[in-house]
């Protein structure tokens, strides 16, 4: 197997000329080069997915505020209004907010997460992906192989694109996270290789320009609420692709233009805290009552 596969072009012509799906080629790359088995690549899978559901159920039942008091009860209210009145969209709705916000909430209150593929977008793809496991009993196996998935589409973006925020703004974090969920999702979902690259195409032209301005300098606000908006996001992209509907960009060019979009961004909207939210009246009255300033 080519262990050189550095675009989505690439990919798509490797896995249709070995018949084969996108994970199936990505853990035999991955396994050549750490040198070890497809079945430790696997396993190695699987303790994240297993890190992932901790970090759901951990925050499902945790109403700690962070150590700056602004984030950390959010999922707590979202569960209370559940219980008594459900959502319009339904359970699985449901779930994927309160799993996106219950991990993101582990997160600002240091718990272990997994990074995928940063600290504050963390909670987009196990929401999305463990949401829809859930909702409709997809094995272990089934989603291990949508992990795999997800991880390669997160590579071959880091190819091109730095994913930071200091670099690129929060198009390369949440967006990426949203395009590997929509990956994730599609493939468990039964999507094809180009579906499921549709998909990814998909969810990340639609989030280009997604600027860092955080509040604070802190990954709370608008960083927490930011990952149930895209976990959603990333399922409207797999039932678009897999009812056929194509982005016209294909995701290679929709990645430049998240590169050209990055560069093009100004400094003060890449992770700096200078413009955007972080400099509105009520950002900069936060960040006085956080830090005393």
């Amino acid at each position: 197997m080519d262990k050189n596969i550095n675009t989505f072009e690439q990919l798509l012509k490797i896995c249709i000329a070995n018949s084969k799906s996108i994970y199936e080629v990505a853990q035999e790359n991955m396994a050549q080069s750490a040198d070890i088995t497809v079945d430790q690549v696997r396993a190695f899978t699987n303790r994240s997915l297993f890190a992932m559901k901790e970090a759901i159920q951990t925050g499902l039942v945790n109403d700690e505020l962070s150590l700056s008091k602004m984030c950390g009860q959010d999922c707590a209210k979202v569960k209370q209004r559940y219980q008594s009145e459900k959502s319009a969209l339904g359970p699985v709705f449901e779930k994927i907010l309160t799993y996106a916000l219950a991990t993101s909430e582990e997160n600002i209150r240091m718990g272990r997460i997994v990074a995928c593929p940063t600290a504050g977008s963390c909670g987009i793809l196990p929401a999305a992906l463990i949401a829809i496991a859930d909702e409709y009993n997809y094995s272990i196996i089934e989603q291990i192989n949508a992990l795999i998935t997800a991880g390669e589409v997160g590579r071959i973006i880091s190819n091109k694109v730095a994913l930071a925020g200091a670099v690129a703004g929060c198009q390369a974090e949440c967006g990426v996270a949203s395009a590997m969920a929509a990956a994730a999702v599609c493939q468990m979902r039964g999507g094809s290789v180009y579906q499921v690259l549709n998909a990814s195409a998909l969810a990340l032209k639609n989030l280009l320009g997604l600027t860092c301005d955080p509040v604070a300098g802190l990954v709370e606000v608008p960083c927490v609420k930011r990952n149930p908006f895209l976990a959603v996001h990333a399922i409207t992209a797999v039932e678009l692709a897999l009812a056929g509907v194509e982005s016209k960009i294909p995701i290679d060019e929709v990645i430049d233009a998240m590169e050209q979009t990055g560069a093009l961004m100004s400094p003060t909207l890449k992770e700096s805290s200078q413009a955007g939210l972080a400099t509105t009246k009520t950002g900069l009255q936060i960040k006085k009552q956080v830090f005393g300033e």
